[in-house]
């Protein structure tokens, strides 16, 4: 694993830290952390999950689609590195997932058939306060670098603090209606995504940086973007029109 370069871990830290500032967009802002975690640290792709209202992990970002997949399968199956260290609040570290199957039964044949072999579970957590986990997978075996975790834990530190900021979240009502809403606003998403995909002819990871794309170059929420385009795509010819077209 290569050793991350001062200047370009100051230039996402500063990135990351910019977006904490009033009305930034949250699902852009998860977005951002798993993109850079997955970026520094190579050959490991990066996803987010917090709690919801009910005290249940829900998936927020990802680095790539599998990571995505494979979240939601975490979800599902309520077992796997992301439950466990939200639920324990401690680090989860796994080497070999060859070797958990006794430990997650249903998630480590899951995670294994689709070609990962380590992951190292972080925790969204701020004093006492556990919001969450980030996850890192690996499809080698082995133990990230003692400078890659400490990296990859700042960056869950700068989210948790984002997202536990005085400004959206002072009272836990609060941070229910903030998540919610970016539940809902992921749902919309995710539909968006496969309408563009449909439309270029491209993959998912593909059409949700053309979403992204478009909607930091006009300085746009994800949110009411994905809406448009579900609903009346034709409206966003910059976006939706197909290049042949």
């Amino acid at each position: 694993m290569t050793t991350i370069a001062s200047d370009r871990l100051a230039e996402v830290l500063v990135e990351v830290a910019d977006t904490l500032v009033d009305e930034f967009d949250l699902i852009d802002f998860l977005q951002r952390v798993t993109t850079h975690a997955s970026d520094l640290v190579a050959a490991r792709i990066c996803g987010l999950m917090l709690a919801d209202h009910r005290g249940r992990l829900q998936l927020m970002a990802a680095s790539e689609e599998r990571a995505e997949m494979l979240e939601l399968f975490q979800v599902q199956a309520d077992e796997g590195p992301c439950q466990d260290c939200f639920r324990d609040g401690e680090p989860v570290i796994v080497t070999d997932l060859r070797t958990t199957q006794d430990r997650w039964p249903q998630f480590a044949p899951h995670a294994v058939a689709a070609g990962f072999r380590s992951v190292h579970a972080f925790p969204m957590r701020l004093r006492g306060q556990v919001i969450g986990a980030l996850n890192m997978f690996g499809s080698d075996a082995g133990q990230m670098e003692d400078a890659d975790v400490r990296v990859v834990q700042a960056l869950a530190d700068i989210a948790t603090i984002g997202l536990l900021q005085e400004r959206a979240i002072t009272r836990a009502e609060l941070l229910t209606e903030q998540l919610q809403a970016a539940l809902n606003s992921r749902i919309v998403i995710e539909q968006a995504k496969g309408v563009l995909a449909q439309l270029h002819g491209e993959s998912p990871d593909e059409a949700f940086a053309r979403l992204r794309a478009y909607c930091r170059s006009r300085g746009l929420g994800l949110g009411k973007v994905a809406y448009t385009v579900t609903t009346d795509p034709l409206s966003l010819p910059d976006l939706t029109r197909p290049a042949h077209s």
